[in-house]
């Protein structure tokens, strides 16, 4: 199963961590696994490539988990930054509702 945790203490989206092949199909061929990656990606690059976040990523392959972890503040995109985060977050509850067997969302 996919697991994926927003940390959200004091209502601000601070990060997310996303874990876990999801085992709805094989490796490659995992259309709930690919769905949660794009999303993810998309989030993850726009916030740092297109808005210049200084967020911090980190990748281990080995464990399928990927976590963003923002600054303490984003200052003048934060609003930028938050619906990006809800945006990810409603996007993954929606897969969720889809396949409620596969993926896991939490706020923490």
């Amino acid at each position: 199963m996919t697991r994926v945790e927003f940390f959200n203490p004091n209502d601000r989206i601070e990060g997310f961590c996303c874990s876990g092949h999801s085992g709805y199909g094989e490796e490659g061929t995992d259309i709930v696994c690919a769905a949660v990656s794009s999303a993810v990606q998309f989030a993850i690059i726009t916030i740092t490539d297109v808005l210049g976040v200084k967020a911090k990523t980190k990748v281990k392959e080995d464990e399928a988990r990927i976590t963003l972890k923002l600054p303490a503040s984003c200052e003048e995109d934060e609003d930028a930054v938050q619906a990006i985060l809800t945006g990810l977050m409603l996007t993954l509850c929606s897969l969720r509702d889809d396949y409620p067997d596969y993926i896991e969302v939490m706020e923490v």
